[in-house]
């Protein structure tokens, strides 16, 4: 057996990744009791979540005092201001009002993850779905093969921000600028479109973060439909709340932050169901 030869560009794609592991694990410390880690949740309920002890231990959602660092190499999208919105869109027609009447949207929120969003692209493939994936930059830029698959599986992707941090409407304008900037410039290193909608962290919205959205020509998109499978309340109760979806809603699941078995298991019964119900899946 030969010598292995030295991967400098895989050492230094480690490297990254370990940083910004390590600075999240570092804001989740520095909370401390008066923190919490919680999945993509409305800002009101996550909040009171958080204050129950409801929230997952297995969610990345660090509120640093920190910014995390910055990875060399990225190349810089060009942006194209849109008009600033005082709200986020939760309806599918809100954005698109040509959509069938029938549409209903889903989202797949914080990976992607080398283990889980595969079997989700497979389940899309499957029922022949198109979904709108918020990606994390952080998990991004760690497999940017994933994401090369998700656009050209026909998936439309989304900023997330770049590590997910909470409160996320309580950042400076140049952090959130930041978090924003890093992720479209991930996704675009990954071999991606550049992102054009914007899904806060926690549903956390403020005046700052749809100006800094608008700046880097992002629309900020919400749901309306959350089964909250973050917390991993069951398959039964994911199911549940998914198959109460009407025409123009926009449906919440994660593929990262966690555990996404339940969510998998759901969606496995979800996805047929409902176009059984003559729902035509767009993306946003």
């Amino acid at each position: 057996m030969g010598m292995r030869r030295p991967d400098r560009a895989g050492d230094e794609r480690a490297v990254a990744r370990r940083q910004l592991l390590t600075w999240a694990a570092t804001g989740a410390a520095v909370l401390g009791a008066g923190g919490a880690l919680t999945g993509c949740s409305s800002s009101g309920s996550a909040s009171a979540d958080s204050a129950n002890g409801d929230s997952p231990n297995d969610s990345f959602s660090p509120a640093a005092p920190t910014d995390p660092p910055a990875v060399p190499g990225l190349p810089v999208p060009s942006a194209t201001p849109v008009g600033v919105r005082s709200k986020p869109v939760f309806k599918v027609h809100d954005l698109l009002p040509t959509a069938p009447s029938n549409a209903v949207a889903l989202t797949i929120d914080d990976g992607p993850s080398r283990l889980y969003t595969p079997q989700v692209l497979q389940l899309l493939r499957k029922y022949d779905i198109r979904a709108t994936f918020s990606v994390v930059g952080s998990e991004a830029h760690a497999n940017k093969d994933v994401i090369r698959q998700i656009a050209a599986d026909g998936h439309v992707l989304a900023n997330h921000t770049m590590t997910h941090p909470q409160p996320f409407s309580h950042r400076s304008a140049a952090q959130i600028r930041q978090q924003l900037t890093d992720t479209q410039s991930v996704v675009v290193d990954a071999g991606a479109p550049v992102p054009t909608l914007f899904r806060s962290p926690g549903g956390d919205w403020s005046p700052t973060v749809f100006q800094e959205a608008a700046r880097l020509g992002l629309t900020p998109i919400d749901w309306d439909v959350d089964p909250r499978d973050w917390a991993r309340p069951g398959v039964n109760k994911i199911t549940e709340k998914l198959l109460a979806a009407k025409p123009g809603d926009i449906l919440l699941c994660h593929d990262g932050g966690g555990d996404r078995s339940q969510t998998l298991d759901a969606l496995r019964s979800v996805l047929p169901a409902l176009k059984a119900k003559g729902y035509a899946f767009v993306t946003l």
